[in-house]
């Protein structure tokens, strides 16, 4: 019976059957191989702290506004970063082949039907890890925050986070031409993006990371930074490292007030541009060249070149029975696992 991962209520998740779908006659079935938790955005659903859960998102006016909420619980499959098995074809399915392994987003859920004409344009290559397609969004967001970093050959680019996003970032960062120093209190997470390529890793607990970093940059301060932690004192050290009226790109998912973050400070006496990157869109002067589909799609790419590692950030894989467990040790204890990965490779009895 095909299943799903519910998040019943805050910190409460269980896997429930899902509705059986019998593909149309140009659609796919598709049987999930895995499905990698988001430890950021995923997790404020999870938690209950995601703004869709407090307020409604007004499209018109592109505001929050209080009153109503854009969801509620329960929340059924949340998730974002998946890749499975054709099992069965539409009678007019076109472009697509039973054991086609196919990449993208459809939550975390045993099996989900999509148009042939999707399915076909995110056929992973045979040859590679399946594992690879589970970072098409995830290596996305983090190639869309490198393009609204601007980075140049020969730069300094401090990356602020050291999750998921943060060790993609810092690869692309270094694959885009930058000199990369990582900054993130788990030392694991310090030595994995060394070993990854960034040339140095600071602990912020040691304290002066800003003149750390200018003392690494003769005096003058990182060229970029990318604040991917969702920690605003992160966010304010990353202001305080950058060089005079250069930028800031904050990737990371800020939750409530912005407690640690002083505005009168470094930002304003040092001209600093604060740059949102967010995955809904890119850089307007891009837009022309760049979209979601193509972010996602040379992220896959690169990864299936082994050009960006992806497979090294996999830190656990649990069968999705135990997403509970899965989704309480991220919340508890972060710092024991890195990608968290439910695999779908045993039946589930719901």
């Amino acid at each position: 019976m095909p299943s799903l991962v519910r998040f019943s209520s805050s910190r409460v998740a269980e896997v429930v059957p899902d509705l059986e779908r019998t593909p149309e006659p140009d659609e796919v079935l598709i049987r999930t191989l895995y499905s990698g938790i988001s430890a950021g955005t995923e997790l404020t659903a999870y938690r209950g702290s995601n703004p869709y859960l407090n307020k409604r998102w007004d499209d018109d006016s592109r505001l929050f506004v209080d009153g109503d909420t854009s969801i509620s619980y329960p929340v059924d499959g949340w998730g974002y970063e998946e890749v499975g098995e054709v099992v069965s074809l539409g009678s007019s399915a076109e472009g697509v082949s039973v054991g086609d392994v196919i990449w993208g987003t459809w939550g975390h859920r045993s099996h989900t039907v999509k148009k042939a004409s999707w399915a076909a344009g995110r056929v992973l290559d045979a040859t590679v890890d399946p594992r690879i397609g589970i970072f098409s969004q995830i290596g996305g967001i983090a190639l869309n925050l490198v393009l609204d970093a601007d980075i140049h050959i020969g730069e300094t680019v401090a990356v602020f986070g050291l999750g998921v996003p943060g060790q993609l970032a810092a690869q692309l960062a270094r694959l885009n031409g930058g000199r990369v120093i990582a900054v993130d209190n788990l030392p694991a997470r310090r030595e994995l993006a060394l070993e990854l390529g960034a040339e140095v890793a600071l602990d912020p607990a040691d304290g002066g990371v800003a003149e750390r970093i200018r003392e690494l940059t003769d005096g003058r301060g990182a060229d970029v930074c990318l604040e991917v932690s969702g920690n605003y004192r992160a966010l304010h050290e990353a202001v305080r490292s950058v060089a005079y009226s250069s930028r800031v790109c904050v990737a990371g998912f800020m939750q409530g007030d912005g407690v640690g973050l002083r505005l009168g400070e470094e930002f304003h006496h040092n001209r600093i541009a604060l740059i949102c990157s967010q995955i809904s869109g890119v850089a307007p002067s891009l837009q022309h060249r760049w979209n979601y589909d193509r972010l996602a799609r040379t992220a896959i790419q690169l990864a299936a070149e082994k050009r960006l590692n992806v497979t090294d950030l996999i830190t656990h894989t649990v069968p999705m029975a135990q997403a509970a467990e899965a989704f309480q040790m991220l919340d508890e204890r972060p710092e024991e696992a890195l990608q968290v990965v439910l695999s779908f490779d045993e039946e589930v009895t719901v």
